[in-house]
């Protein structure tokens, strides 16, 4: 059994993009983090977010992406527009009509994570 330290982004600002999460997720950036560092990290979930600059921009989809779901009672419908308000575009709307589904979001550098129904909403 292993547990899982932190997950990794490569990006072009990583400030910028710890900035988002950290509103999107509620957790912390480390207490020494300065605008101008090549690593940032977000600390306060229940995995770390560690945010790391890199000269190449983005070009094909994420091997690897997250999925999310509300929290505090919030639906999966209410978290997709705060996202949105946060700078995150929706990429495909996989909802459907009996509630269940799931949507695909992009963060502000093109990561892909699916935004997906709590636990308490399908009761």
């Amino acid at each position: 059994m292993i547990d899982v330290h932190c997950v990794t982004f490569d990006c072009a600002q990583p400030y910028e993009l710890a900035t988002f999460w950290r509103d999107a997720t509620g957790g912390e950036l480390h207490p020494d983090t300065e605008k101008n560092d090549d690593e940032v990290l977000l600390q306060g979930g229940r995995v770390d977010l560690l945010f790391i600059r890199v000269p190449e921009d983005k070009a094909v989809k994420n091997r690897v992406h997250l999925d999310i779901t509300g929290s505090a009672g919030t639906t999966r419908d209410e978290e997709v527009e705060r996202l949105a308000d946060l700078g995150a575009t929706i990429s495909g709307d996989h909802r459907n009509p009996d509630g269940s589904g799931w949507v695909t979001m992009l963060d502000p550098e093109g990561n892909e994570f699916c935004v997906c129904r709590a636990e308490y909403e399908r009761v």
